[in-house]
């Protein structure tokens, strides 16, 4: 019998799901299991030591869950715990199992895409706090760019609140992308820097000039892990393929499964999971 070995799809709340919709349309086949952090959310306004520990925490559940393999599909925990698990924590915790994020994915699609130089990050406080695209973006083009960053902390709460399409919606996407404009008019590759923001994409693309591409991470990092496990054939392997879902968060399992709706279409049946 094959043992029952998913890839691990964390975030602190329900933007993963953005990311895990879309790794599921290209890699159908692989197990998967879901946590979501959502009695411990938001992440984006919590120090670095504080996300680390997070992170940490439900990475190493993860892979007590029997998880080879476990993408932060979560732009803050990539962003403040990533390298610190990485380097400090895999070698000694579990050597042979890997911990992906994806601001790296987004930052290669970036640097490909734009044709001057000169970019737009859109993201949290955390993650523009954190300066982590503005790091990765610089070292993958060598400091060729031009990067601008603007927070959007009202963005997040406008989604889970389902508040989407409002004009209290417009009003703050179309505030955030005059901002970001403000400080480079000539930005023509813009990057979502949050899985929540996608959500909002039909709104961001009214206010962005016409000519400006939007990049969204949940196809980018779909893609980007697909050619990793090709690249990887041991993990490939290693990970189990009967096409099961499991969704687990540290919260109300019925508050979770009504929001998880608006971010991947289908019935989600969670359970409460201690981390």
């Amino acid at each position: 019998m094959t043992k029952y070995k998913p890839i691990g799809i964390f975030d602190s709340g329900y933007g993963g799901l953005t990311i895990l919709k879309e790794i599921r349309k290209q890699l159908p086949a692989f197990d998967y299991v879901y946590l979501g952090d959502n009695a411990r959310t938001p992440y984006g306004t919590r120090s670095f030591d504080v996300v680390y520990q997070y992170t940490l925490e439900a990475v190493t559940k993860l892979f007590s869950m029997g998880c080879e393999l476990v993408v932060l599909a979560c732009n803050t925990a990539s962003a403040k715990a990533l390298r610190t698990i990485q380097q400090n924590d895999l070698p000694h915790l579990s050597p042979n199992k890997r911990v992906l994020g994806v601001i790296r994915p987004s930052v290669e699609e970036v640097v490909s895409i734009t044709r001057n130089g000169h970019v737009g990050v859109l993201g949290t406080n955390g993650t523009i706090s954190s300066l982590s695209y503005v790091l990765e973006l610089n070292k993958i083009s060598g400091n060729k760019l031009e990067i601008s960053q603007e927070a959007c902390p009202m963005w997040v709460p406008i989604v889970e609140n389902n508040e989407i399409g409002t004009p209290g919606a417009d009003f703050f996407v179309q505030k955030n992308i005059r901002n970001l404009f403000s400080a480079d008019e000539l930005i023509d590759t813009v990057v979502l820097g949050c899985t929540h923001y996608p959500l909002l994409s039909e709104t961001i693309k009214k206010y962005l000039p016409a000519n400006v591409f939007l990049v969204e991470q949940g196809s980018i990092v779909a893609r980007k892990l697909a050619d990793y496990l090709n690249r990887h054939p041991e993990m490939e392997l290693r990970c189990s393929k009967q096409g099961k879902m499991h969704y687990y968060t540290t919260e109300q399992p019925e508050t979770f499964d009504e929001r998880a709706s608006l971010f991947i279409d289908e019935v989600v049946q969670s359970q409460k999971i201690h981390i």
